[in-house]
């Protein structure tokens, strides 16, 4: 089998517990896990994940609802509109992860591990067990060619791995290695966490084109089953699923019958809760929380209401500028359009005033930017960049606050004197610039997204107080989709999740490079050398200090940037369910993320 260069990129610079103990202390023979820092916390002679109940029963069925529709099968291109949920239930990876660790995996489709003594490469051995859902064994062959078309075909967050590997090659029957072309510790976890997909399905067809007709032949616990695009997807526990028995599946994903029902909008999605269609609704809102869940199924014990707190930082939620554009490319329009948002009286009209909001991007976390002035490592690591830097980065900044009234008088003041400074003026009602140009941009909205609607709604209205005119344009979730991944907006609703483990993906969401790559996150279409260098130095920290410092820098860097009006963040989630459904008693850290509903969950039958 030919070798293949790749390159990958460096996904998650672990906070585990022991950050001091640095990568190179793994060990070059075989073993059951990796974590980025110090070791798995898990033996390996596990019996289940800390958070899966491995007697929790299997059978019964789950129904979720969904806005929007999809138009593909094939969650790993950039072609169309996929059902996201496949990546995670119908495909597996070589290793899998432990949501009760920063950054730890344990062997899935590999049964073992190896790495150098400085993970400056990786091997995996595959079980002989491994097949796909037709029954066929996982081969070699399967993985090289899965980690080539991702990486020279597939969505561009798969392609970093072609970047940063030197070799791909088979070396046994059931082995493959990946050696590296950067010294990069986290490469070896990333490379174990790429999606397997059969070869045979695709040869000979176009891997790049998203159709239906791509139904997934995955090696994971579930089958697609009946679906009609627009209205329902339903996927079928697999009973000859080849990993039943592993430790690391052991009281995971024991629904019989997972279902997606898709709404045009959240208004019908919830009624279809309330009427019973479905068992089980996220809820984003903490008003709604306190006051829309008195409906009969509540009151008669059929629904209960369950929240989930986690340890996460916050991310960030909110309308984001696209600096691409002229309109936004000034950091005093951008700071301008922050104070006018009067989020004290958003979040009062629309949550009761109960949700905080994100004051940065790794806000509620260790990772978050200290208040006032940089200091200490923090700001040595700023202090080379200081031409470059943003008013704030170095001074300290802080969200503009209202007063909460709806006026927001003081809030429109400082957005004026902005506005001027950069060179804006009213004429006859409307801001303009020297050349008469009136100050108008568009919200690009996707169809059923009431509350950002709503949001919006309280946002133009506010706008049109400074003689700025903001439209609002609605569009289906193909289009929606569409337009995002070409960065073809001006303003748009944002959301980037942020783990404990942050890494190689930031310069997915936050590089020059990916600034120009369609289907980044880096929506803002931000470019700081600043930012990059802070990756790096969380990408090569030698200690926790290190770590947690060039975090809270490259935080206070992105927070400054003023590229996103933030709302209010989740420090929990509220999950509303048919009262048949359980969870274990053991939360993860990362609470109600990925891995915990459906994964852990299970249908309990009731008894008169």
């Amino acid at each position: 089998m030919r070798s293949v260069i790749f390159r990958l990129g460096r996904a998650a610079a672990g906070l585990a517990g022991v950050l001091a103990t640095a990568a190179t202390t793994a060990a070059a023979a075989p073993q059951h896990g990796m974590a980025m820092y110090g070791e798995p916390a898990l033996p390996p002679d596990f019996v289940s994940l800390p958070y899966a109940n491995p007697d929790a029963p299997k059978g019964g069925r789950i129904v979720f609802g969904e806005t929007g529709g999809f138009d593909t099968l094939n969650p790993f291109t950039l072609a169309g509109t996929a059902p996201w949920q496949l990546r995670f239930l119908a495909y597996e990876s070589l290793m899998g992860r432990s949501w009760d660790e920063p950054f730890t995996l344990y062997g899935l489709l590999a049964e073992s591990v190896e790495t150098g003594p400085d993970r400056e490469w990786v091997e995996f051995t595959l079980r002989p067990e491994a097949r796909f859902s037709d029954g066929t064994p996982v081969t070699v062959e399967d993985v090289l060619w899965s980690y080539e078309i991702l990486g020279t075909e597939g969505h561009p967050r798969y392609r970093a791995l072609w970047d940063a590997t030197e070799t791909a090659e088979a070396t046994g029957p059931r082995s493959v290695r990946f050696t590296f072309s950067s010294d990069n510790p986290e490469l070896a976890l990333l490379a174990g966490l790429r999606p397997i997909l059969k070869k045979a399905q695709f040869e000979g067809r176009d891997f790049a084109a998203g159709r239906l007709s791509d139904i997934p032949i995955g090696t994971a616990p579930y089958v697609v089953g009946d679906f009609e695009p627009g209205r329902s997807l339903t996927l079928e526990r697999d009973p000859d699923y080849w990993g039943a028995d592993l430790p690391f599946r052991a009281g995971t994903h024991n629904f019989d019958t997972i279902r997606y029902e898709y709404f045009g909008d959240s208004a019908a999605l919830f009624e279809a809760f309330k009427a019973g269609m479905l068992t089980a609704h996220r809820e984003f809102n903490a008003d709604a929380w306190e006051t829309r869940y008195d409906f009969p199924a509540v009151r008669r014990g059929e629904i209960e209401k369950s929240r989930i707190p986690h340890g996460r930082p916050s991310g960030m939620t909110g309308f984001v500028m696209n600096t691409r554009r002229d309109l936004f490319a000034d950091w005093r329009v951008r700071e301008a359009l922050l104070a006018a948002f009067n989020f004290e009286a958003v979040n009062d009209t629309l949550t009761g005033g109960r949700q905080p909001r994100i004051t940065s991007y790794f806000s509620n976390s260790e990772l978050g930017m200290r208040s006032g002035p940089a200091e200490g490592r923090v700001r040595a690591l700023l202090d080379p960049f200081a031409d470059e830097l943003l008013p704030g980065t170095l001074e300290g900044y802080a969200l503009p606050e209202s007063d909460g009234t709806a006026r927001n008088r003081a809030g429109l003041r400082t957005a004026t004197r902005l506005l001027a400074e950069a060179g804006w003026r009213v004429e006859d009602g409307r801001l303009v610039d020297a050349n008469g140009r009136h100050f108008a941009f568009d919200l690009l909205i996707r169809q059923g997204a009431q509350e950002h609607q709503a949001i919006a709604d309280i946002y133009a209205r506010t706008l049109e107080r400074l003689g700025i005119e903001m439209t609002i344009t609605t569009v289906d979730d193909a289009q929606y989709t569409r337009r995002t991944s070409a960065f073809d907006f001006d303003m748009t609703p944002y959301r980037v999740g942020l783990s404990l483990s942050p890494g190689t993906e930031q310069r997915l969401y936050w590089s020059a490079a990916a600034a120009d790559t369609p289907g980044s996150r880096n929506w803002m279409g931000m470019r700081s050398e600043a930012a990059e260098a802070m990756i790096d130095e969380m990408l090569n920290a030698e200690s926790r200090a290190e770590f947690v410092a060039a975090t809270r820098a490259l935080d206070r860097i992105l927070t400054a940037g003023r590229y996103v009006i933030p709302f209010y963040q989740w420090t929990e989630s509220y999950i509303a369910h048919a009262a048949d459904l359980k969870y274990p008693d053991t939360l993860p850290i990362y609470g109600d993320w990925a891995g915990f509903l459906p994964d852990v969950w299970w249908h309990e039958e009731t008894r008169e």
